[in-house]
């Protein structure tokens, strides 16, 4: 047995094992070319073992503002209030990449990691800005759908998966995934896993799985082992599109072309580098592939949650809403817990200034 195995078997936060069943499965994907998950674009990090000091260094440095200086302003949600759902699509952002989207009289949660800290250890990372998210796990309503776009810490988290899942109906994931939510104690026949371009109707919503340029793994053994992703959700009145984690590349235009026009694009922003910008956009790239993917409005994503790359905590939205604002891209900007009725006035409050100054 490989310490991979052994490890996995041990901490459940790692997820589940890989067994030669699974890779015999992941080998019909057109994306598993010679042992492992590949993007359909050709990346590579331009990270180097000369590159760790000073990276590690700028780490833990202080007084950066990496981190937040005071509280965010987060919206506590009345759990009432998902007793009416709109007539309109809507949706609540919870920081980062989580978001509850109500549509078609369904409540679908986007990469709930509803935790603390984005690590399998609280040791290895750095806490949530937020001490409090908009509403608590056990007081949401039941979710009809739980949609996960790759198997990374800061967006496949075990506790939250643990506490949704008395709740949670269904979850659809991306080929790979499932593993991990067998582990966690996930029926096997409340999971659909998809390949890039397959596509689910759950009422008359049609979840399709679409290309991200990106990577997965939960430990140093597993890395491209699953696939990553990100959704088309269309339904009769609207149609979203959720890129959680993505360098930039023809894809984007390809799911425009595609699956669009999109009344809203939820667009990664945050955590970028230089080094990683394959596997992250910076966040000029981000708006030309909402551009690329014929979205009407954009929504920035992946930010004001957890400190994971080097630049200023709010330097993303602002770099993210100048550039929009020079292509001539609506954006909206909600603060954390506000709701957003999609195809209505949206909020574009800059509400982080208040606290990146303060």
């Amino acid at each position: 047995m490989s310490l991979g195995s052994v490890l996995t078997a041990l901490i459940p936060a790692l997820g589940g094992a890989l067994t030669t069943d699974l890779i015999a499965r992941y080998e019909r994907s057109p994306q598993w070319r010679d042992g492992e998950f590949r993007n359909s674009t050709p990346t590579e990090l331009n990270v180097h073992i000369r590159d760790v000091p000073g990276l590690l260094k700028a780490m833990f440095a202080r007084n950066t503002q990496r981190e937040p200086s005071g509280e965010l302003p987060v919206l506590r949600i009345d759990p009432a209030s998902f007793f009416g759902p709109p007539t309109d699509p809507r949706l609540t952002w919870f920081g980062h990449s989580a978001v509850m989207l109500e549509i078609s009289d369904m409540f679908v949660l986007l990469d709930p990691m509803l935790g603390r800290v984005p690590a399998p250890f609280p040791f290895l990372g750095r806490n949530r800005y937020s001490k409090v998210l908009p509403i608590d796990i056990d007081e949401l309503p039941d979710i009809d759908v739980v949609l996960i776009s790759h198997d990374h810490y800061d967006h496949l988290d075990h506790g939250s998966v643990l506490k949704l899942l008395p709740k949670t109906k269904q979850w659809i994931v991306c080929l790979g995934v499932a593993r991990h939510l067998i582990r966690w104690g996930v029926s096997p026949s409340n999971i659909i896993e998809l390949d890039w371009h397959e596509a689910v109707q759950i009422n008359d919503v049609v979840f399709t799985c679409t290309p991200a340029r990106h990577f997965s793994g939960r430990g140093l053994w597993d890395r491209h082992k699953s696939l990553w992703s990100s959704w088309v959700i269309s339904s009769p009145q609207t149609r979203i599109f959720f890129n959680a984690d993505s360098g930039y590349g023809p894809h984007f235009a390809e799911i425009g072309q595609t699956y669009g026009p999109f009344d809203l694009a939820l667009i990664e922003c945050g955590q970028y580098n230089a080094k990683w910008q394959a596997i992250h956009m910076m966040p000029e790239e981000s708006v030309q592939a909402a551009i690329d993917l014929r979205a009407v409005v954009a929504m920035p994503i992946h930010w004001a949650a957890f400190t994971l790359a080097l630049h200023p905590w709010f330097e993303p939205v602002e770099r993210f809403t100048a550039e929009a604002q020079r292509k001539g891209l609506q954006v909206t900007t909600p603060r954390i817990g506000e709701p957003v009725v999609i195809r209505a006035a949206m909020p574009t409050t800059p509400w982080w200034v208040e606290v990146s100054v303060g």
